[in-house]
């Protein structure tokens, strides 16, 4: 793949052309789905999609859609997916708009405020999933109530996926659509999660297009042992051996190198970037190793962007207070660079940990895929809809750092490219963790933008 990068620098010439805004109607209905789908209980152990794809599909037929439009369905009952479909003229391949409705898990004691409640509070939404990906879901919902209510007569069909166990369960969605009902998700390209808006110091600095990201794997650190009284300690503890290699782990550090898509990313962030970060991000590009430690200290997403990362998430271990352990083991997650292949990351760590009596198991394994190509007219409809919103923001292609459902749809032969235009403090990302938060403000610019993206996308 050649990323056609002088397409880009163009396109961000283009002068501005305000969006006009998103009538009130349409914002109180957005918000009304946000809020239902917050509040349905869809963590990913403990929840059901089913609650989600149910509000869906009451809007849906309310909305008018005919049920020969809709797929509801999945392979248990609490784990639903929802596919509607609203026909264009056909003359072009249907647009996939993507987004999953699973949560991460979220405990009401770790939290300041419910997390299943939609929570507004000084300029912010907060609650599990308003960034992690239930707003783009209600968007994408909205976004296709009201074109059908306009009268939609574009040349695409549209498609708006809502899914199920992408944030790791037994029954990830799209996988299971792709064996199943591969025809529902059959599209020219789709739109997913994946790229947002940079933004530092209240300055919007990059609205980010994902076009290519990492893949997950996931080992478990293993040590047994014979245990015995805890009146009788012994030099081989389950839990310090353990211990010691999650310290080594937690020193060492996967080397530090682009690939095609990183590097494009920082030369473009070298242009926008203030201050003496500008001059040590444009030396990333030709490998320079100091210009790289400088970055990946300075910001945790460029660290990830720049190299695979592996870190400890959960622990288990010893069986009663007054025994010596006889089963200590750690969770890791791994990001890997899709460059890096699962036995190397594996041999690695194994050369970190240093123990044999450590074993290191993989329980969740995907593998690399290849990014999506720069299509220039997907470039031009998101340069565009970003500057109907954001004038003067430039598009910057990236390597998302986590992992998305896109690389099943790469796989399957349709390119996914993630875009929101929801802009957050590059300083304070929250998915995944305590207080999950998304500017309100930036729920609507996200929605006006989106709404603008799809029409741009299948305007005749």
């Amino acid at each position: 793949m050649k990323l056609a990068l002088s397409g880009l620098l163009l396109l961000s010439t283009l002068s501005p052309v305000h969006a006009q805004a998103t009538p009130d109607a349409d914002r109180r209905m957005a918000h009304d789905i946000f809020k239902e789908f917050v509040e349905a209980k869809s963590a990913t152990q403990t929840g059901s999609t089913t609650l989600v794809t149910d509000i869906a599909l009451r809007r849906l037929k309310e909305a008018g859609f005919p049920e020969g439009d809709i797929f509801v369905g999945g392979p248990v009952p609490n784990k639903h997916n929802l596919v509607v479909r609203l026909h264009g003229s056909g003359s072009m391949k249907p647009l996939l708009l993507l987004a999953h409705t699973d949560v991460v898990e979220a405990k009401r004691e770790d939290w300041n405020m419910d997390p299943f409640v939609l929570n507004e509070k000084d300029g912010y939404f907060y609650g599990r999933g308003v960034g992690d990906d239930k707003s783009q879901a209600a968007i994408w919902l909205e976004t296709i109530i009201r074109l059908k209510r306009e009268g939609y007569k574009g040349n695409r069909d549209i498609i708006v996926a809502l899914t199920a166990d992408e944030e790791g369960g037994k029954y990830n969605g799209v996988d299971w659509l792709l064996k199943q009902h591969p025809d529902l998700l059959k599209a020219d390209f789709a739109l997913n999660e994946g790229g947002w808006g940079e933004m530092g110091n209240k300055i919007k600095a990059s609205n980010d297009l994902q076009v290519s990201e990492k893949y997950v794997i996931t080992y478990t650190f293993k040590v047994t042992n014979k245990g015995g009284h805890s009146s009788m300690p012994v030099p081989d503890n389950a839990i310090y051996r353990l211990a010691d290699a999650l310290q080594k782990l937690s020193k060492f550090g996967f080397p530090l190198k682009t690939n095609e898509v990183t590097a494009a990313y920082f030369t473009q962030m070298a242009k926008i970037e203030k201050g003496p970060m500008a001059a040590e991000l444009a030396k990333i590009p030709s490998g320079d190793q100091a210009a790289m430690q400088k970055a990946a200290a300075a910001n945790p997403n460029w660290n990830s962007t720049l190299r695979t990362t592996c870190v400890a998430t959960m622990l288990n271990g010893g069986h009663a207070a007054n025994a010596l352990p006889q089963l200590a083991e750690a969770t890791v997650n791994c990001r890997v660079l899709p460059e890096d292949s699962p036995q190397y990351v594996l041999e690695t760590l194994k050369k970190v940990v240093d123990d044999p009596e450590v074993s290191i198991l993989s329980e969740r394994e995907s593998a690399g895929g290849v990014p999506s190509p720069m299509r220039p007219d997907v470039l031009k409809a998101v340069k565009q809809a970003t500057e109907k919103v954001f004038p003067r923001v430039p598009v910057v292609p990236i390597m998302v750092v986590g992992a998305t459902d896109g690389r099943m749809l790469r796989t399957f032969g349709v390119p996914t490219y993630g875009v929101q235009g929801f802009f957050y403090n590059r300083d304070d990302i929250r998915f995944h963790g305590r207080d999950e938060r998304l500017p309100i403000k930036s729920f609507y610019e996200g929605q006006t933008f989106m709404y603008n993206l799809v029409t741009l996308i299948t305007t005749p």
